[in-house]
């Protein structure tokens, strides 16, 4: 039985991590799920949050947006709009795209740009989220 697992992580603009892992743990959309080699197949949805890489008894955490995951019992695919490693977060900047945000709900705007204004806080969510929570391991 293989101790570790195929992990790819896929944005549009780049593959973000290829490696093998020991464990995977992901927001999808049924809750936080824990990923180990030999997991039963499964496709699902994988929705903003923290994403926890562990290799080696070491942990690498990433901002993750919206996408999905394909499980095998050798390989985990996330397809997703964002990936982030919490140590490239700019929190500023990740705050300030928040404010902008909210500022731009208070307007009155289209469905489909509240819809387009909504995903976007919740990315900048995600990443301060994470960007907190590494502040207080670290």
């Amino acid at each position: 039985m293989p101790e570790t697992l195929k992990l790819e992580i896929v944005t549009p603009q780049a593959i973000v991590f290829s490696d093998d892992v020991h464990m995977v743990t992901l927001p999808a959309i049924e809750g936080e799920m824990g990923i180990y080699p030999q997991h039963e197949r499964l496709i699902t949805q994988v929705v903003p949050g923290e994403l926890l890489i562990t290799k080696d008894g070491a942990d690498t955490i990433l901002a993750i947006g919206e996408g999905l995951v394909e499980v095998t019992a050798t390989h985990v695919s996330i397809l997703t709009d964002m990936a982030i490693r919490a140590e490239h977060i700019d929190e500023a900047a990740v705050q300030e795209a928040r404010d902008r945000a909210q500022a731009r709900l208070r307007e009155k705007i289209s469905d489909e740009e509240i819809a387009s204004v909504n995903a976007s806080m919740v990315r900048a969510l995600a990443q301060l989220q994470v960007k907190r929570r590494q502040r207080t391991r670290g």
